[in-house]
């Protein structure tokens, strides 16, 4: 941990409730993530199997476990997972699929795949742009973790009422190709889990740490998988940065970071404010911007690099 500063130390060292880091641009968020995956082996805390740390592409899972090989010998760090939310959900389904009526070594539909699919149950004579509003609509719902019947109930436009009308249909269409689509991989996971304590139960067991980098970006589908591979005790760090969120359209909430103090009662927050990218007239520009926006938690970017260009 040599060379981290304090917020960041105090960072890793910190297990024992639930944590959210609240980590600005340039604030070595990724060293944090990779220091502490490093920490709880090195600790004795947890074995690297049971450890799981999730971003949202694979580049930045790539870095990070390459970040991670240089810290941690590959001995210890066999069985370590880091990974996309999708890749998870993925290597969730080809454990349980049998569960939910899929057959090993089933698809995952690619855009053209779906809209084939939605194009043979929408309405005769449906136009290009209305198949793909539709694709969209179903894709929001999957990403509120919406069954077909709670997509239904709170369908408000004719064109949500029709993609809700389809829903079911679509699903049943997916099972007989034995496929899923991508939003799947993220709601079918959820849907099991939700409904089976049990079989929750036996993934915390398999997953004993749980680490979610750009935890602002998750929808509500992903927080609510977030929280039950976490479970109760919440053995869980979430980094993010609700000025920072870039997925709105595809139903990212940062109020999720938010949420994770009303799940979690004993949740700390350590902020992580020092930016090591730029200079502090950069970053008092950059303050004055993000003071405008909606805050629970406000940070106050600063930097030791003196205060650069004009």
């Amino acid at each position: 941990m040599h060379g981290l500063n304090t917020p960041q130390r105090e960072a890793v060292l910190h297990t024992q409730t639930p944590l959210l880091v609240l980590a600005g641009a340039g604030s070595g968020k990724t060293r944090v993530i990779t220091e502490k995956i490093a920490h709880l082996i090195a600790s004795g805390q947890h074995e690297a199997r049971y450890i799981a740390a999730i971003t949202f592409t694979n580049k930045a899972a790539r870095e990070m476990r390459e970040r991670v090989a240089k810290r941690v010998k590959a001995e210890r760090a066999e069985g370590l997972t880091v990974t996309t939310f999708h890749a998870l959900g993925l290597r969730f389904l080809q454990i349980e699929h049998a569960r939910i009526g899929l057959r090993r070594g089933f698809s995952v539909f690619d855009s053209d795949d779906q809209l084939g699919v939605i194009r043979d149950l929408a309405p005769q004579g449906a136009k290009k742009d209305a198949v793909e509003q539709l694709r969209s609509l179903l894709s929001r719902a999957k990403n509120e973790g919406l069954s077909p019947e709670q997509a239904q109930a709170a369908a408000g436009s004719a064109r949500e009422r029709e993609a809700a009308a389809i829903y079911t249909k679509y699903q049943q269409r997916l099972t007989a190709f034995n496929a899923v689509d991508f939003d799947d991989l993220i709601r079918l996971p959820l849907q099991l889990l939700e409904a089976d304590p049990d079989l929750a139960a036996a993934w915390r067991e398999r997953i004993r740490y749980l680490l979610v980098d750009e935890c602002q970006d998750t929808n509500g589908a992903q927080y609510r998988l977030l929280r039950q591979l976490a479970g109760p005790r919440g053995a869980i760090t979430c980094v993010g940065d609700d000025d920072q969120s870039i997925y709105a359209w595809r139903g990212a909430q940062p109020e999720n970071l938010d949420l994770l103090a009303r799940d979690y009662p004993d949740l700390k927050v350590i902020k992580l404010e020092q930016n090591y990218r730029c200079s502090a007239r950069i970053l008092g520009a950059a303050n004055t911007l993000i003071a405008n926006n909606p805050h629970t938690h406000v940070k106050q970017l600063w930097s030791d690099q003196g205060q650069g260009q004009p």
